[in-house]
């Protein structure tokens, strides 16, 4: 049975979810849920061989850019993750887990806290430095007979 030819339009959604990161069978299930189309993968095959020039370049093009855009992700965003953190305490709540309602409310709070992120504050309040702690000084008082 002759393989059916796949659109522009597949081909590029196909380059594209494979230039991030999407493995080969969730791209097939995604095009069979997007565009109502079959398409196989076979492991043995090696995937670029014979691959146009115009499809080398999108893949080289969309896989720089997803590398270096995270701001397209959604989850990278603290608004988002504490969004979805609200909506599952809430559910967690209604369906009384008061255990996950509350492990989900303290993440919810180191999320605010910057408890997941590399960042330090380096500098004090307001930017100003930061205050260099004082440790008092013992002074040594010599005996009366070794001063000379």
């Amino acid at each position: 049975m002759a393989k059916a030819k796949l659109s522009d339009e597949v081909k590029t959604y196909i380059v594209q979810a494979l230039a991030c990161f999407d493995s080969p069978s969730v791209v097939a299930a995604a095009v069979k849920k997007e565009f109502g189309v079959d398409v196989s993968h076979d492991p043995s095959k090696k995937a670029a061989s014979g691959l146009a020039p115009k499809w080398k370049a999108l893949f080289g093009e969309t896989r720089k850019t997803f590398l270096e855009d995270t701001a397209t992700i959604a989850i990278s965003h603290r608004a988002v993750r504490l969004r979805a953190l609200q909506r599952m305490a809430e559910k967690a709540e209604i369906q009384s887990n008061m255990v996950l309602a509350a492990s989900l409310l303290k993440q919810a709070a180191e999320e605010v806290g910057n408890a997941y992120t590399n960042r330090r504050e380096l500098t004090g309040k307001d930017g100003k430095d930061l205050p260099v702690p004082v440790s008092p000084v013992t002074i040594f008082q010599l005996p009366d007979n070794d001063r000379s």
